[in-house]
């Protein structure tokens, strides 16, 4: 009896070993080349420069932006979730490794800085920093960060010395998406309203601050 109870245990420590030994390790998550990045990014200069430090003020600024942020707005343009003719088409023939390694190369440039109008600076420091609790608008550095460097783990943007422009359009379409105006973009990549709820409420006045506010958060 003892000898079959033995034999047993030896047979299920094989099995268990065997088992053990054709278990698939959890495949690491795959990761941008930034040096494969550059070369890729060729054709991104003439909008972006080759740094991403677009000198173009309604084309965003690209250098020092979260690699995880830059990712999802490539595959939100190649799916078509984020709308823009120029981009829809650029990130189409892009593969999953030619976005994870044009996002590693931008991330890693050094970003310009920019001059703000100092006398919008300060009503959009006062939204940036708290809000308006009047008319329901929260503090942007909730999700940005206090000196707008983003946040990388959630994927939230960088925003500091971002183009003043380039904003006010981004801030003007979240809030026609979030009031319905007609013609507007649906703005399918912001898929919980977050930033559709934040913006529904600013003035235009209050945007244009917060722009200029934005673009000299370096100084």
């Amino acid at each position: 009896m003892r000898l079959i109870k033995t034999v047993s245990l030896v047979l299920l420590a094989g099995f268990l070993g065997v088992a053990q030994a054709n278990e698939v390790a959890p495949a690491a998550a795959p990761k941008g080349d930034a040096a494969a990045g550059q070369a890729k990014a060729a054709v991104c200069g003439a909008c972006h420069n080759p740094d991403g430090n677009s000198v173009i003020p309604v084309n965003p600024m690209l250098a020092g932006q979260g690699a995880r942020y830059l990712a999802k707005q490539l595959h939100d343009f190649k799916s078509g979730a984020r709308a823009n003719p120029v981009m829809m088409g650029m990130a189409a023939p892009l593969s999953d490794q030619d976005i994870l390694d044009l996002a590693a190369y931008f991330s890693a440039q050094k970003p310009s800085t920019k001059a703000a109008d100092p006398a919008q600076v300060k009503l959009g420091e006062k939204i940036w920093r708290g809000g308006n609790l009047q008319s329901g608008v929260l503090a942007c550095a909730g999700c940005h960060g206090p000196s707008g460097r983003g946040n990388t783990l959630a994927g939230f943007p960088a925003l500091r010395g971002q183009h003043a422009d380039y904003v006010e359009v981004q801030l003007r379409a979240f809030r026609a998406a979030a009031r319905g105006d007609i013609g507007a973009d649906k703005r399918e990549n912001d898929p919980e309203g977050m930033m559709r709820g934040v913006v529904k409420h600013l003035s235009d006045t209050e945007i244009k601050a917060l722009a200029q506010f934005v673009t000299g958060l370096y100084q």
